[in-house]
């Protein structure tokens, strides 16, 4: 089978041309692959980051086949690691050995280190980025899966992190269903801040309508969301120019000064860091808290927790910006496609084939719906079964215009490490936000270097 491809290997150039010359002589040669993939922070409904390689697979031989070529390819897949830490060192260790699988489905964070390390290769390689369906991927997400104006990898999905708010709550503090409606517009244009949002949640806990700590209740543990709110307060991740990241100090102690503003009013708990994950989901589907924040892929999680009526009950908007510097926000953290180093440039070759439709539209949808999240292609609002679902449609329509990401920048893990543990600081009491951001500028200072810029 012939692949056209942009910027195909030597060695693989040559490999294509040899079957080609094979099939038009009519001698036919069986070829047979095994591809692996594997895919960290995936359960059950996350199977399409599999599954839509095997169908991808079942394209590309029926394509082979057309052209006179039988191609036998087996996806052997594996979704199940426990947490993201023991997924990302069985990727590594698997490198190092040699026996890494050929496609890795991961967050976008890994491939400023990996691709250093020489783990992975430029999808761009063997891919006509220019092409359907890959021109129709929007262009935000296929610049977070670059990294120093190289191609690595593809998106796999896209997703976005809200603020939610309880609707029975807010009617209680004195809002009408048409000022609840109007929230999101208003978080949207500035009006509506994180001010205000401490200002409705002290309300909620005054009059007793949640218990104290539940006014405003943050995810549980480190997090991209936390990023969300230093932008809140005008901070920037990195230097466009430089490339390099950056401490804003006054941002950093503003929004290390908000958490510890929530918890001196009472609408935070102190100790709320830790609390389990499944207590928290529960809690936040069923009404306890006023406000909090998420991700996109919690309307399922919600429903499962019990809340079957999820839009007469929450209402969603972007993060509200914290100061007239800052600015409304939201990170979308989306996994993508990686193919890893092999021995073998053909097996590469057909790797990145099989990312490429498994990117298509329609292949693309049935992950998104299945699991909540957002699609990655301009086209899918083009796709009946993603359109005419309400989530998909609104939560594209209201966040993804907005969403930013974190950089892929090989020590970004250490910066972010070094922002939530100023934050546990203050949250908790222990330092004063002035002195958590002293002490994570001498933390960065050391880990980051001259890779780190202070504002």
């Amino acid at each position: 089978m012939t692949i056209l491809v942009s910027k195909l290997r030597q060695s693989t150039a040559a490999a294509v041309l040899t079957l080609a010359a094979t099939a038009l002589s009519g001698a036919a040669v069986a070829k047979d692959v095994t591809i692996t993939v594997w895919a960290g922070g995936s359960n059950d409904s996350d199977a399409y980051r599999w599954e839509a390689i095997e169908m991808a697979a079942d394209i590309l031989e029926r394509e082979a086949a057309i052209e006179g070529e039988e191609l036998n390819i087996t996806v052997e897949s594996k979704g199940q690691f426990g947490n993201w830490q023991e997924f990302k060192q069985a990727v590594t260790l698997a490198a190092e050995a040699g026996t890494a699988p050929n496609i890795v489905v991961t967050s976008h964070l890994d491939i400023a280190p990996w691709s250093e390390a020489g783990y992975i290769v430029p999808v761009e390689e063997y891919l006509d980025l220019d092409a359907w369906p890959l021109n129709d991927i929007y262009p935000n997400l296929l610049e977070i899966a670059a990294f120093d104006d190289v191609q690595w990898g593809l998106p796999q999905d896209a997703e976005s992190r809200p603020f939610f708010f309880w609707k029975e709550t807010m009617k209680k503090i004195g809002y009408s269903d048409e000022e609840i409606a109007a929230l999101p517009a208003k978080v949207e244009s500035g009006e509506y801040t994180l001010q205000n949002i401490l200002e409705d949640a002290k309300k909620a806990v005054d009059m007793e309508v949640v218990e104290k700590g539940y006014g405003f209740y943050p995810r549980p543990s480190n997090g991209p969301d936390y990023a969300q709110f230093y932008q809140s307060f005008g901070g920037e991740l990195i230097d466009e120019e430089t490339g390099k990241l950056v401490l804003d100090k006054k941002a950093m102690e503003e929004f290390y000064q908000f958490f510890a503003d929530a918890v001196a009013a009472d609408v935070t708990r102190k100790n709320h860091l830790g609390t389990d994950w499944g207590q928290w989901y529960k809690e936040v589907a069923n009404g306890k808290a006023a406000t909090w924040h998420g991700g996109t892929w919690h309307f399922g999680r919600y429903a499962q927790e019990g809340n079957q009526d999820f839009w007469n009950t929450i209402e969603f908007s972007l993060i509200p910006a914290g100061n007239e510097i800052g600015r409304p926000n939201t990170i979308t953290h989306p996994l993508v496609y990686l193919i890893t180093d092999n021995t073998n440039d053909d097996v590469e070759e057909i790797s990145a084939n099989l990312v490429k439709i498994a990117s298509e539209p329609r292949i693309n949808s049935l992950h998104a719906i299945q699991s909540n999240h957002l699609g990655i292609a301009k086209q899918q609002s083009n796709i009946e079964l993603y359109a005419n679902n309400r989530w998909a449609d609104e939560a594209t329509k209201r966040l993804l215009g907005h969403a930013n990401a974190q950089p892929n920048h090989v020590n970004y893990g250490a910066y972010s490490e070094a922002l939530f543990k100023g934050l546990e600081a203050a949250w908790t009491g222990t330092k004063s936000p002035a002195e958590a951001v002293e002490e994570v500028e001498v933390q960065m200072k050391a880990t980051l270097g001259d890779e780190l810029i202070i504002r």
